[in-house]
């Protein structure tokens, strides 16, 4: 065995011994000459009594970005966007949900199986349909869709943002092609039209 490979052990031990230590902690529970209950991380003194050693589990909190009434509004609510490709209207039924910060989950009804449900839940074929929980509504109408999330519980608008806002990250680099093909430099720079500098 090389030292190399006797260190790379030894390493990968010590990380699954604190990965251990991180998720279980021990703790004793004893009681002390004066008569406490004493419960502490280090071993307890020999004149203690009723020692005893105790594991317990790493404490966590689970957050979510969602408020309560919106998470207990998809619980009960979930809602459901029917939409194809029918240009502005479609689009506007889509902004108004992405507005509020409604999540949501989007049926193409121009694929069978999308036709399918909508048929199944409507009896019909027009789109865009809102479904939130066991309401629905045909065609888009906005007071109307607005009033369905509403009712369902629903924000009005979406939770404040979270991280910084900023670039998105950049994709991480492709591997080099084995050709590269070389773009001649451009002799002329084209007029700027306002706004900011490009």
């Amino acid at each position: 065995m090389t030292a190399r490979f006797a260190s790379t052990l030894a390493l990968l031990a010590l990380f699954a011994a604190v990965a251990a230590t991180a998720q279980t902690q021990q703790v004793y529970r004893y009681v002390d000459p004066e008569g406490r209950v004493v419960y502490s991380d280090k071993p307890p003194p020999p004149n203690a009594r009723d020692a005893q050693a105790k594991r317990i589990g790493q404490n966590t909190i689970e957050t979510s970005d969602l408020s309560y009434s919106e998470v207990m509004a998809q619980e009960r609510f979930p809602v459901t966007l029917y939409t194809f490709g029918c240009g502005t209207v479609c689009d506007t039924a889509s902004a108004l949900l992405n507005k509020r910060g409604v999540p949501h989950t989007v049926v193409d009804v121009g694929q069978s199986d999308g036709a399918d449900k909508l048929k199944r839940l409507t009896g019909g074929l027009d789109a865009p349909a809102l479904q939130v929980g066991d309401q629905y509504s045909t065609g888009f109408n906005e007071s109307r869709w607005q009033n369905l999330l509403d009712d369902a519980g629903y924000p009005k608008t979406p939770a404040p943002r979270t991280a910084p806002v900023g670039r998105a990250p950049a994709p991480p680099p492709e591997a080099a092609p084995a050709t590269q093909t070389v773009t001649p430099p451009q002799t002329a720079t084209p007029p700027q039209t306002g706004g900011y500098p490009q």
